[in-house]
């Protein structure tokens, strides 16, 4: 592989305004990151130490292996909703190390709510158990929950991908053989109580840890028996008595403890052969990604430049360079791992469709995971590409993305609009993970195309109605520009959970290395495609 060229000057002018503005967009999303990781009220985290709890981030820490990475998914998951009640929707998740095993790590957290669960929760919880599904995860689930958000039931409750999801998941991976740990900190209550009776095992604290499925009032209420906590569900009746749960712990830390001895037990999964060379850290500082986004996401910049500061020795083999320009494909190494890589330089043609399409097959037939970085305004439209037939091309590469067999992984760096999104391996197309940049956008258009369209629209509608007034047009298109540009931002996105998290660019090379190498605990599926329309 040849060492990408870079063509950018960083004293230049340009290059210092995108870095100022780039790296104030970095500051604001760690300012953001850090609120909902650890800004809590006091009441709540004194009714922790009261009960002599740990935070979540601690049992965490205490659980993983020293020195290992820890990849936290949606970490801004809700952070729009609820009115900022349900920070990081309540629920902590990534994949991590823990006795030598690649596992993934899913934490209620208590200083919100008593760990209740928001229909955000919810989502989060079910995409973490999909991800472990998706990738051959064993899953340590940390309990702590009140249950329910009653207020919200309606949302978390009843349908296909709601509540019962969860439960639904945890039995299909134990189905599969993929190995889950429950440690019980605090309440199981009501259908959280079934997350450590579907795990393979599971440890309880003494004196916090309880597992039932009504609590003492409801029971009150329902049947007039009048119980203890303990008497309930406590740890000593459900290792003694009932058989809920397999280990009493004494302390969180004998809890902990024992956790990391259980998973010592488990099968080190054999991961399948993807090529992997000596990893090498990229020759350009990856800090330079600031100067290169440029600060207006209309404007144009090379991908290549991206590349060249994620990829081992800014080393890229370009694969038909000059066809089809407005998408690069080429391979490359991350964390010594080889992948395959689509990056957009422009609007998808006809051109660089079939290009796609016919890369992405090439990786499949290769067995190389494929890497897609969006940057797109969507396929060319318009008469005379109608006519060359891009609609069919387009769904080549939409056709060959959503069959491949190999491991995906998506990065929003810029603009992700139209159907571009689909080819690009959007949220739908099911990839392994996908992660988005401070300021990236998405939509079916920008908000300007909307606003012009919708007042265009209003504008027709008055002419036929032979009274137009040219405030109300003025006033539809403000509003929509308005709600688009809102809704098109990256924190929307993400506390919807449209992705798996923002990403500070300078960190993506290593959230892809952990996503990559954790992708290969699953074996490859068989590959094979629908119906080409040539």
């Amino acid at each position: 592989m040849r060492k990408i060229q870079s063509m950018i000057s960083t004293s230049g002018a340009e290059f210092r305004r995108n870095d100022e503005h780039n790296r104030a967009l970095a500051r604001t999303f760690r300012e953001k990151q850090e609120a909902a990781r650890h800004v809590r009220p006091q009441r709540d985290l004194d009714r922790l130490s009261k009960q002599g709890k740990m935070r979540p981030r601690e049992r965490i820490e205490k659980l993983l292996d020293p020195g290992t990475p820890f990849l936290e998914l949606s970490s801004l998951a809700g952070n729009m909703a609820y009115g900022g009640e349900s920070p990081s929707a309540s629920s902590i998740v990534g994949i991590g190390v823990v006795s030598g095993r690649e596992v993934m790590l899913r934490a209620d957290d208590p200083t919100v709510k008593g760990g209740a669960w928001y229909p955000l929760t919810v989502k989060k919880i079910v995409r973490a158990l999909d991800i472990a599904m998706e990738n051959r995860l064993p899953v340590i689930h940390l309990c702590d929950s009140a249950g329910g958000f009653l207020q919200l039931q309606s949302e978390l409750f009843p349908d296909r991908y709601m509540g019962g999801r969860i439960f639904r998941n945890q039995s299909i991976l134990s189905k599969m053989g993929v190995k889950q740990l429950a440690l019980v900190f605090g309440h199981c209550t009501a259908g959280g109580a079934y997350i450590p009776g579907l795990s393979d095992y599971n440890v309880i604290v003494r004196g916090t840890g309880a597992v039932f499925l009504g609590g003492p009032p409801l029971v009150r209420a329902a049947t007039g028996e009048d119980v203890t906590v303990e008497e309930l569900g406590g740890a000593d009746m459900h290792t003694s008595v009932s058989g809920t749960c397999d280990y009493p712990a004494a302390s969180e830390d004998e809890a902990i403890h024992i956790g990391r001895e259980i998973v010592a037990q488990w099968d080190r999964p054999k991961k399948w052969d993807c090529q992997r060379e000596a990893p090498e850290d990229p020759a350009y500082d990856p800090q330079e990604i600031y100067g290169i986004l440029p600060d207006d996401i209309k404007r144009s910049f090379d991908m290549r430049e991206i590349i060249a500061r994620i990829v081992d020795g800014s080393r890229f083999h370009e694969y038909q360079p000059n066809y089809g320009t407005t998408l690069i494909c080429g391979f490359a190494n991350i964390w010594g791992y080889k992948v395959g890589i689509l990056a957009n330089n422009g609007v998808l043609f006809n051109d660089s469709s079939l290009k796609g399409a016919h890369f992405i097959e090439l990786c499949n037939q290769n067995n190389t995971p494929l890497v897609f970085l969006q940057n797109i305004t969507g396929y060319m439209i318009g008469r005379e590409y109608e006519r060359k037939g891009i609609t069919k091309d387009g769904a080549k590469m939409i056709m060959a993305q959503s069959c491949s067999a190999v491991p995906k992984f998506t990065v929003m760096c810029n603009g992700s609009f139209g159907a571009g999104n689909y080819g690009m391996c959007g949220r739908a197309f099911d990839g392994r993970l996908l992660f988005s940049w401070p300021n990236h956008q998405i939509g079916v258009m920008g908000g300007d195309q909307a606003a012009n369209t919708l007042a265009e629209v209003k504008l027709n509608q008055m002419k036929r109605s032979g009274q137009v007034d040219q405030a109300e047009v003025d006033r539809v298109w403000e509003d929509t520009r308005k709600a688009y540009q809102e809704q098109l931002s990256a924190y929307y996105s993400t506390s919807e959970l449209w992705d798996d998290g923002i990403l500070d660019p300078v960190d993506t090379r290593n959230a892809l290395g952990v996503a990559i190498s954790a992708s290969l605990n699953a074996p490859l599926g068989a590959p094979g495609y629908g119906v080409f329309r040539f």
